[in-house]
């Protein structure tokens, strides 16, 4: 490969196809753009060469590793390309060119970012993610999307704000930006770091913007937005806090929580949004083990959550544009008008669910036997409790409000051919992960061969994978998990589909927050006036004062030296020396 081509990070070029899609006004040139770029980009990273810096710059003696492909990152930049290209299918049926040049541009945000080779470079690509995708909010153009994606950015902008901060800190400490994992998060910076990760990541209490802004972008917006900023903060973390002990505790309360808000939640894109916490959480909990095996099944389940998530988000994206809803309490018997949305929604659900031959099945099943072996007894306990909860949610109740249950009488068309298209290509993925290797680059065993710890994986995969008591511990999990819902049901226990909004903890804070700016409103309204003649009246007299003293016209200027200009000159003399020594001291 030319050395112009090995050198061309595969997320700049996304970059320069979604500023050009800005600028096309032909729908169909801009979509040969938005579908060509993530191909191209596919062949640049396949073709690439591991473990070798490509590009490089020194900038202001700062030495900037622009591109670099390893073991840990090269999976994560696949999935973000292949399921940019997914993206793109999804959209062709919309003629939005911001909306086209921002999934662009947010997509190879993600993919430079992932493979930044420095703090500093993955910070820039880190804020281009933010500020690319608002835009996939604002497309929505509703009043509440307008607010969501506000509070989007100004999260966003808080955890770009923190890393810059945190890597100052580590600059001035270490002397480098290089990509180095910490180990104590007392170290100058780090928790700053830290925090910046787990905010993109959805840490618990961090977590609202996620639920608050996704389900209120568009219909491509939300499928996009599935796909980048949680699993760039997961390879972020992965990368610098591995074996960090706190993550298992909070990627354990990750997995847990969200089951109780999506079990009672009536918009199913809401649903799934808490469902991403879900999921990261596993994720998170795997960097906290930290172990080789346990950083495979972080990056398999992140490789493998992209497609099973963007595919049960392309599902309800696809009933949001045919039927105008996404409301459980609305929604019902669509599977006779939309039957191939229908099945595809079902592979998406059975993938998330770990189902036997489904994508979850190979990825997460090696996070939760690392937290076995380590001996969290509890930490496995909440992962498998978490894991019967995915299957209510997600597994369950999406699929089942949506297309089957209480028939609402909606009739309405397939999915535009391109949706499915798109639904189809993530359902084969979905499906083919998790699929016994019966040679070493079919089924799972093609993920595995690509995963950072080869033979650990290959060796897992030998003795666990598809062990009977492997199989048989899971069937009898989902087989439980469904008899509880059916059960639940049949006696009118299960939470019905009901209009409302239910509050999470965000409500403390935006409720504090409005009040306190409406009650500082209602101060200024009463007290401003008079607070503002205050504050013009002294500074009017002060002003008259100094011009007496110093202007031209006054008391210094007037003729020799007198008693009002040797006092002065005194002052101004001991102020001189008060600060000169100050500065020495």
């Amino acid at each position: 490969m030319p050395a112009l081509l090995e050198s061309l990070n595969p997320g700049w070029l996304l970059i320069l196809a979604g500023v050009a899609s800005l600028f096309i006004k032909m729908r169909q040139v801009r979509q040969v753009v938005t579908v060509v770029a993530p191909i191209l980009g596919v062949l640049l990273l396949i073709f690439s060469v591991q473990n070798v810096t490509h590009a490089s710059a020194n900038v202001m003696g700062l030495d900037l590793i622009l591109y670099r492909v390893d073991g840990l990152n090269f999976l994560f930049s696949l999935a973000f390309l292949i399921a940019s290209l997914l993206n793109a299918i999804y959209a062709l049926h919309t003629d939005d060119r911001i909306q086209d040049g921002a999934a662009l541009a947010y997509a190879g945000a993600a993919v430079s970012a992932t493979l930044a080779g420095d703090l500093m470079t993955l910070f820039v690509f880190w804020e281009v993610t933010a500020i690319s995708s608002v835009f996939l909010i604002l497309r929505a153009r509703t009043r509440a999307s307008y607010f969501a994606a506000m509070r989007y950015l100004g999260v966003q902008i808080l955890s770009g704000v923190l890393l810059l901060n945190g890597i100052a800190y580590v600059l001035k400490s270490r002397g480098h930006l290089s990509l180095e994992a910490f180990t104590d998060l007392s170290e100058p910076g780090v928790m700053f770091i830290f925090l910046a990760f787990g905010i993109k990541a959805a840490f618990p209490l961090l977590h609202n913007w996620l639920q608050d802004a996704y389900p209120k972008a568009t219909v491509v917006g939300s499928v996009v937005l599935s796909a980048f900023t949680t699993k760039l903060a997961v390879y972020a973390l992965a990368r610098m806090f591995p074996g960090q002990e706190h993550l298992i505790w909070i990627g354990a309360t990750m997995t847990v929580f969200p089951v109780f808000f999506a079990v009672i939640e009536n918009d199913l894109r809401k649903v799934l949004s808490y469902s991403i916490n879900n999921q990261v959480g596993f994720m998170v909990c795997g960097v906290g083990i930290g172990t080789p095996l346990a950083i495979n099944g972080v990056t398999a389940h992140a490789f493998a959550d992209i497609f099973f998530k963007g595919l049960l988000m392309m599902s309800m994206g696809a009933v949001l544009y045919r039927t105008g809803t996404v409301k459980a309490s609305e929604l019902g018997g669509l599977h006779r008008s939309m039957p191939w949305t229908t099945v595809f929604c079902i592979i998406g659900a059975m993938s998330i669910s770990a189902f036997p031959l489904f994508s979850a099945f190979v990825t997460k099943s090696i996070i939760i036997s690392e937290v076995a072996s380590a001996g969290y007894v509890a930490i496995f306990l909440m992962l498998m409790f978490a894991s019967a909860g995915v299957l209510e949610h997600s597994g369950i109740k999406i699929p089942y409000y949506a297309f089957f249950g209480h028939d609402s009488g909606i009739r309405v068309k397939e999915a535009p051919f391109n949706m499915l298209l798109a639904m189809g290509v993530a359902a084969f993925i979905c499906v083919f992960l998790g699929l016994p290797a019966i040679t070493p680059n079919f089924g799972h065993g093609w993920l595995y061969n690509l995963l950072p710890y080869r033979e650990e994986a290959i060796g897992y995969s030998h003795h666990h994978l598809f062990s009977w008591e492997h199989i048989l511990t899971q069937m009898q999990l989902l087989i439980l998990a469904i008899f509880a819902f059916v059960v639940l049901k049949r006696f009118h226990i299960y939470p019905p589909e009901k209009k409302g909004v239910i509050l999470d903890s965000d409500w403390v804070y935006r409720k504090a927050g409005y009040g306190l700016v409406s009650w500082m409103g209602t101060v200024w309204q009463k007290a401003g006036p008079a607070m503002t003649a205050a504050f013009f009246g002294v500074t009017g007299k002060a002003y008259t004062w100094i011009e007496a003293a110093f202007s031209p016209r006054g008391e210094l200027a007037r003729g020799g030296l007198n008693g009002a200009m040797t006092v002065w000159t005194a002052v101004l003399l001991g102020i001189v020396l008060l600060l000169s020594f100050s500065a020495a001291g």
